[in-house]
């Protein structure tokens, strides 16, 4: 039995960034072999382990042949008798497809993974690339993840994405995996370059038709004022109408919280650029459709994702120094009130205090 420390922490100490998680590959081991080592079996699709003690996954080295259509049309064999460079092979990327020996050290690079890495370039494993459309989503993260270092899809690979895509492959994949894949490349560094080579291998049409390549400067506009994904998504969202929205997202099954927030901003966008220019009644109006003062964390975020959406930043510092005015307030007398005597009392004082502010201006 021999274990091998493989892609994502290899790649990562190879281009010297910090390794966030390590995954193994154990060959010539069964099942039984690992469970009477202590290991904890937690994988359905495939063997998946737990070490342990350190809690790490260790799999059992697989070969996989597809037999459907989708990422999950595949049959595996994870007999003792498969080998490490097979089990490579059926990796994406020549730069995930290198493993080091936990007891030599050495590193067996067979798809010369290492020399992509020094050209920059992400390039598929084999042919099989293209019997799993997921892949397209992870090479496009990928891409953004690394646009930063000047890593580039190697022509030949971008050209199996395409075919993968007119073939029909990508419309095989499941609305959670889209979005998992969205999810993650939108927290990278330079989001804009998923959709960027998404739109190149021309899955974005099938996956995204509503978003248009002149969208990704707001997105851009975006990662930079902030790395919250919600706020990145509400901002590329934003030129949407309401009903594109909706589509979008429950086409690809987007959590609220990242649809609450772009609804939000496409309603409220407009309102926002003439915040500067309201008075007391409007301000406290747009407070109150932003939902501040139950939803302050989120109306945060909103005035964020109107920044970047319009450039005015001017608004969103006014907004905030309102909000903040409205935070001090005591709401005095309101004990001695009941029912909807409260909400109009404290709405007067809102008012006054925002006047009072305005007037200090």
């Amino acid at each position: 039995m021999e274990i091998y420390l493989v892609g994502g922490a290899v790649r990562d100490e190879l281009l010297g960034l910090p390794v966030k998680e390590k995954d193994y590959v154990v060959v010539g081991a069964t099942i039984d072999d690992m469970l009477k080592l202590g290991y904890r079996q937690v994988g359905k699709d495939f063997p998946v382990f737990l070490h342990p003690k350190t809690k790490e996954e260790y799999a059992l080295a697989r070969m996989e042949r597809k037999v459907g259509r989708g990422y999950t049309g595949f049959d595996f064999d994870a007999s003792p008798s498969v080998t490490l460079e097979e089990d490579l092979l059926r990796r994406d990327l020549t730069i995930n497809a290198i493993a080091r020996n936990e007891t030599t050290a050495k590193l067996i690079d067979p798809f010369h993974g290492q020399d992509d890495i020094q050209k920059k370039v992400l390039r598929h494993v084999s042919p099989a690339f293209v019997e799993d459309p997921v892949r397209i989503l992870r090479v496009a993260r990928f891409a953004a993840r690394f646009a930063s270092l000047s890593f580039q899809v190697a022509p030949e690979t971008m050209q199996l994405m395409q075919e993968m895509v007119k073939s029909g492959e990508v419309d095989a994949l499941v609305p959670e995996r889209v979005w998992k894949e969205c999810e993650r490349a939108l927290q990278e560094k330079q989001p804009t370059v998923f959709f960027q080579v998404l739109a190149d291998s021309h899955a974005l049409p099938s996956l995204f038709p509503e978003i248009k390549l002149d969208y990704l400067k707001t997105l851009s506009h975006a990662a930079k004022i902030s790395a919250d994904p919600e706020i990145r998504f509400a901002a590329l969202m934003s030129q949407l109408n309401a009903s594109e929205l909706t589509s979008l997202c429950n086409r690809n099954r987007i959590p609220s919280a990242f649809k609450e927030l772009a609804e939000l901003t496409i309603k409220l966008r407009a309102d926002y650029i003439r915040a500067t220019d309201m008075d007391a009644e409007a301000l406290l109006g747009f407070l109150q459709a932003a939902d501040m003062f139950r939803r302050k964390e989120r109306f945060v975020k909103l005035l964020m994702v109107c920044d970047a959406v319009t450039g005015n930043a001017v608004s969103a510092m006014l907004l905030a120094e309102v909000s903040q005015k409205i935070d001090e307030i005591t709401y005095h007398d309101l004990p001695s009130m009941s029912g909807p005597e409260i909400g109009q009392q404290r709405n007067l004082q809102r008012l006054d205090v925002i006047k009072t502010f305005l007037n200090q201006k």
